[in-house]
């Protein structure tokens, strides 16, 4: 691992330049740009503050239901696009893989970082809602970066796992977006962890995307306990992941060139 960690380290320029060609790649030709990182988020929180929020009552644990949901949506917007561009990051870059040789890590590397660039401009929104909701926020706002910083780590385990898989298996490309669709729907996004049964409420912790939204919103509008059973279950999880991940796609990376 500390080898691993080091090529990477050494290899930093070839990550930026993939990082920046990745997201170059993804806006070119694109009328509205990085404006769809914001569109995205923005649309999907519309829709459930109206249906959810409005038209079904859900609560929102004192936070304006729009607010509550594109906060979360800001975490798993990023979560859910990046893992499907770090999962299909080897495939993408099938012809680059078998010409040359660098830390195949890279390549997920780079998904990951290009991703953050979105995360930005929508967070960007963020701070605006914050205003117009007359949201002061308090000094905990400066412990948000550490959910930001444990959803890349998640993605990373995750997504370098489905990334050497998808190289040797082609439906993982498929099992992608069916895993982020239901995660949607038991991540504690469109409700609070309260409004379902106390029975439930354990299982959802295993999610690590429950503790990390659950942490980020208290940290972000300060009126709320960080739940530390919940938190700490989610960053287990994110470190096994990381760890699984990183081990499985280390030790089939010699292959990859000749099975891709």
């Amino acid at each position: 691992m500390g080898q691993w960690v080091s090529e990477i380290w050494h290899s930093r320029e070839i990550l930026y330049f993939l990082a920046w060609r990745d997201v170059k790649v993804r806006y070119k030709q694109a009328a509205l740009g990085v404006a769809w990182a914001l569109l995205q988020p923005l649309f999907t929180m519309i829709t459930f503050a109206f249906f959810f929020g409005k038209l079904a009552g859900i609560p929102s644990d004192g936070v304006p239901y729009p607010l509550f949901s594109y906060s979360a949506l800001l975490l798993w917007t990023y979560f859910s696009v990046t893992l499907s561009q770090v999962g299909n990051s080897l495939i993408a870059n099938s012809s680059l893989i078998t010409k040359i040789y660098f830390p195949r890590v890279l390549l997920p590397a780079a998904a990951a970082l290009g991703g953050l660039l979105d995360l930005f401009v929508s967070s960007v929104f963020l701070i605006g809602m914050l205003l117009y909701y007359h949201m002061t926020p308090r000094w905990t706002v400066l412990l948000t970066p550490i959910f930001v910083g444990q959803t890349v780590l998640l993605v990373m385990g995750l997504g370098m796992l489905l990334a050497a898989l998808n190289v040797r298996y082609r439906d993982v490309k498929y099992t992608i977006p069916f895993l982020t669709q239901l995660g949607l729907f038991v991540t504690p996004i469109i409700y609070p962890v309260s409004f379902l049964p106390h029975r439930f409420q354990g299982w959802l912790a295993l999610n690590p995307m429950t503790g990390v939204i659950q942490g980020f919103r208290a940290c972000l509008f300060g009126g709320g306990q960080v739940d530390w059973d919940v938190l700490g279950c989610s960053w287990i999880v994110t470190l096994l992941l990381l760890l699984i991940g990183s081990w499985h796609f280390r030790s089939t990376e010699r292959v990859f060139a000749d099975v891709v």
